[in-house]
């Protein structure tokens, strides 16, 4: 089956456009090497695939011609421990970061309070 096809029917991308584009930018690689969109992939193959900030590192167990639902599509691959600790060590880094204050611009008064504070600091 596709490389382009698989990483589909699998929901790792939402269309197949989307999965040749990560393919040909180098997001995508099978077995260390990086791959065409065309590539044959069979069982057992690893496939290694890098969607900021998380990379997932999959062994092709199954194919599909169709995309199927989530349970269906979990069935055509088995991600590697190392892969999964990886990401749930960088999930909770990222949870653990303050999230930003602000949603789109500050108003007047925000700005003037911020701006108060930032002066305030400068003295002591």
């Amino acid at each position: 089956m596709r490389l382009d096809k698989w990483l589909w029917a699998g929901r790792f991308f939402k269309t197949r456009t989307l999965s040749v584009e990560a393919i040909n930018g180098g997001r995508v690689s099978v077995n260390g090497d990086r791959a065409k969109p065309a590539k044959d992939l069979k069982v057992g193959d690893e496939v290694s695939i890098r969607r900021p900030p998380f990379e997932f590192r999959v062994v092709v167990k199954g194919f599909s011609e169709r995309r199927g639902p989530a349970a269906e599509a979990a069935a055509l691959y088995e991600e590697t421990e190392e892969s999964r600790a990886r990401r749930t060590v960088l999930a909770a880094e990222m949870k653990s970061l303050p999230q930003p204050r602000f949603k789109g611009r500050p108003t007047k008064k925000t700005r003037r309070d911020y701006e108060r504070w930032l002066l305030s600091a400068d003295d002591e």
